[in-house]
């Protein structure tokens, strides 16, 4: 694309990365369906393993665009800016529903479930263990990530460096230790209205926390190599945003599912 231009906006080159993306997807789709029916993950696998291919390099494209070719002005950074408060919106409206259904249940529990919350037969976890240190880790990390801002913000280089690892750290560390407790739980998913509610809540919440980890691995990757300045550094930002949002929805999760609802 010719660089002789007299506008802001980025024009974005030809690419083949939203259709392959976009079959990839529905390649896993029918991978996990084939996985669900016949036990056999073969699809899947492969799937997943193409979109994480084409996932790298439509963010090489992306970060090559913005970091080194200068494509991302302010109207173009302002633009992603809102797209990424749209998003997170929707993810916010996402999570809506999952509360709206435990709330729905716990509050007028039925007969089928012994007129109880939890229902009859459910051993709910306890929530001083396991989802409080949870709780303190995902806070602790809404701390690092800000301190990791900040020291970006303010050209910082090695306390920048050491506050999105300790970031991306803890957030392993709340992934391990939510599957060791799905791993100890005495119910499942098909255990009444709470097994779903549970699982689907705190299963999405810890799907995001394995992909707000990654979003944080890459900028810690990124700012390794500099890509990042204390006035052009909104991919970190978006991954900040996002790791707040997580943290925020793990403590409606804690107050309401394992305190309240327990």
């Amino acid at each position: 694309m010719s660089m002789n231009k007299n506008h802001p906006f980025h024009l974005v080159d030809i690419s083949p990365w939203p259709l392959f993306g976009a079959l990839s997807a529905l390649t896993t789709m029918v991978g996990l369906i084939k996985w669900f029916h016949l036990y056999n993950n073969n699809l899947l696998l492969i799937s997943s393993l193409i979109t994480t291919l084409i996932m790298y390099q439509w963010w090489r494209d992306t970060v090559r665009e913005g970091t080194f070719q200068g494509l991302h002005t302010l109207k173009v950074s302002t633009g992603l800016r809102w797209g990424m408060i749209l998003f997170i919106t929707s993810e916010i409206l996402f999570f809506m529903s999952f509360f709206w259904a435990f709330f729905h249940s716990s509050l007028s529990p039925t007969i089928e479930i012994g007129m109880q919350w939890p229902p009859k037969g459910i051993s709910s976890f306890n929530p001083i263990e396991i989802p409080l240190l949870n709780t303190l880790i995902l806070l602790t990390s809404g701390l690092t990530v800000t301190w990791a801002h900040h020291s970006i913000m303010e050209n910082n280089y090695k306390q920048g460096l050491q506050g999105l690892m300790f970031t991306v750290i803890l957030g392993i560390y709340f992934s391990i230790l939510q599957g060791y407790e799905y791993n100890e739980a005495s119910f499942t998913i098909s255990d009444s209205i709470y097994g779903s509610t549970f699982y689907l809540a705190t299963g999405f919440h810890g799907l995001h926390v394995l992909i707000g980890t990654t979003f944080l691995m890459i900028c810690l990757i990124r700012h390794y190599f500099n890509h990042f300045s204390s006035t052009h550094h909104f991919g970190f930002e978006a991954a900040a945003w996002y790791w707040h949002f997580v943290d925020v929805v793990w403590l409606f999760l804690y107050i309401s599912i394992y305190w309240w609802g327990s």
